[in-house]
């Protein structure tokens, strides 16, 4: 499976971005659809994760109702709508595609990753 990731950019804080991650190379509902991030000198950290049909998510503390994950099976895309940005959520961010888990390592794809930038 294949990930591209895409929507990115800069938003001042209180703004706005929806992030596409478009799969190929496999059954999309096969996999729950993580998202990660990564802030500069930081480790990796977990966003939210969506089940393969899209019925259930989970969400990182530090976005939960802020950020909303959904996907579309017959688009073979998932979404990330981030809200109520904050300077603190600026990082590259990440979908991946494996198990309905928070932990990274148990995710089998990744997408290249897109940059998220919020200006105070």
């Amino acid at each position: 499976v294949q990930l591209q990731a895409s929507g990115g950019g800069l938003v001042q804080a209180g703004g706005s971005l929806r992030l596409s991650c478009a799969a190929s190379g496999g059954i999309f509902s096969d996999y729950a659809m993580g998202w990660f991030r990564q802030a500069p000198g930081k480790e990796r950290e977990f966003v939210g994760v969506i089940n393969w049909s899209g019925i259930t998510t989970y969400y990182a503390d530090s976005v939960k109702g802020r950020f909303t994950i959904s996907r579309d099976n017959a688009k073979n895309t998932a979404y990330l709508q981030m809200d109520s940005l904050k300077p603190e959520d600026t990082a590259v961010y990440y979908c991946a595609a494996g198990r309905y888990t928070i932990r990274g390592d148990d995710y089998n794809y990744w997408g290249q990753g897109t940059q998220v930038t919020v200006s105070s």
